[in-house]
C-alpha cells in the first residue's frame, strides 16, 4: 500500500515553511506616477503621493509628498517636495520640508535645504546643505534659549 504524505491545508493550520506568503494589499510607498527608463520629459511636474523618475526630466517639480529619483535617472530641475530620495544623477536646487535621503550611487550637484538629511557612503555631493526646520515648536521665530 502506497501512502500519500502530501495533505491539503485546512483553515487554521500553519502554512508550510516552503510556501511564500501572499503579498499584502498595503504596499508602502504606493507609486502614483512613474517616468520610466528610456522616457524623457521637460516641463513642470506637480503631484500628490509618491512619484518615481527613472528616465530623464528637466524643469521644475513641486509637491508636499515624496519624490524618488531612481538609479540611472537624470534630473535637472528645481525641486520643492516633502521627501526626496535620490539614487540617480540630480542637478539643481532642492527644498524638502521633511527629509532628503541620498543613496549610493547618487550624484548630486546643487544646494539642498531640508530638516533632515542622510547621505550614504559612496554618494557624490557637490553643493551646500542648509538645515531648515521651518519654525520652533511654539510657532514662528527662533526657539527660546534655555535658562
Amino acid at each position: 500500500m502506497v501512502q500519500n504524505t502530501a495533505s491539503a491545508q485546512t483553515p487554521g493550520s500553519p502554512v508550510p515553511s516552503n510556501v511564500a506568503p501572499l503579498p499584502t494589499a498595503t504596499r508602502s510607498p504606493e507609486l502614483n506616477a512613474l517616468l520610466g527608463k528610456g522616457s524623457q520629459f521637460e516641463g513642470k511636474l506637480i503631484f500628490e503621493g509618491t512619484v518615481r523618475i527613472d528616465g530623464k526630466f528637466s524643469g521644475e517639480i513641486v509637491s508636499t509628498d515624496t519624490l524618488i529619483i531612481g538609479e540611472g535617472a537624470e534630473v535637472k530641475a528645481n525641486v520643492q517636495v516633502g521627501t526626496l530620495t535620490c539614487l540617480g544623477d540630480y542637478q539643481g536646487d532642492a527644498k524638502a520640508s521633511k527629509s532628503v535621503e541620498l543613496k549610493a550611487p547618487a550624484k548630486v550637484r546643487g544646494n539642498i535645504t531640508t530638516a533632515s538629511i542622510v547621505i550614504d557612503r559612496g554618494v557624490f555631493f557637490d553643493g551646500t546643505c542648509k538645515m531648515d526646520t521651518g519654525s520652533g515648536p511654539m510657532g514662528s521665530g527662533p526657539m527660546p534659549a534655555k535658562k
